[in-house]
């Protein structure tokens, strides 16, 4: 049973390196494709056997990666037109799809460079104009309108005199 199962392992290893092998997106010399194939054998042997634990040491004693930022948090907000990214140092208006992207949420960004709690996710300017675009379509009026109108009762219309036929 041993034996059928490290024949699977290596049957399973050798494909998963033919496979990343054939991706055109992956560039491997060929002096490391024997290292490749022996690191992919041990990791789906130690899947196999059930081990979860990594090889080399507790993986609680190793340290929480260190983010170096790109550009200073300050040089970040320095123009009201764009937030430059931490994490790639290029400018976006809004932050939020661009942190998607790199599988973060703005909580974890803020975490991940100690940033404060109110580090805006969306440039100032950008803002601005989001705000004017809403009070001009009229956004967030319909809630206010009806508690008005219920509060002031419309004025009674006045009464029409009854209109007097028509002779011919």
């Amino acid at each position: 049973m041993s034996e059928e199962t490290s024949l699977n392992a290596v049957e399973l290893a050798t494909e998963l390196t033919i496979a990343w092998l054939g991706n055109q997106n992956n560039r491997a010399a060929a002096e490391d494709v024997p290292t490749f194939l022996r690191t992919m054998h041990a990791t789906v042997t130690e899947l196999g056997s059930g081990s979860s634990a990594p090889a080399s040491g507790d993986e609680s004693a190793a340290p929480a990666e260190e983010f170096t930022p790109a550009v200073t948090v300050r040089k970040s907000l320095a123009s009201k037109d764009h937030i430059i990214s931490l994490i790639d140092g290029k400018p976006y208006k809004t932050l939020r799809r661009h942190l998607s992207g790199h599988g973060l949420t703005p909580e974890q960004y803020r975490e991940r460079y100690k940033l404060k709690a109110d580090y805006p996710m969306v440039a100032e300017n950008y803002s601005e104009v989001r705000r004017a675009m809403a009070h001009r379509i009229g956004l967030g009026q319909k809630g206010r309108r009806t508690k008005t109108a219920a509060a002031t009762p419309a004025p009674a219309k006045p009464k029409r005199a009854p209109r007097a036929p028509k002779t011919a």
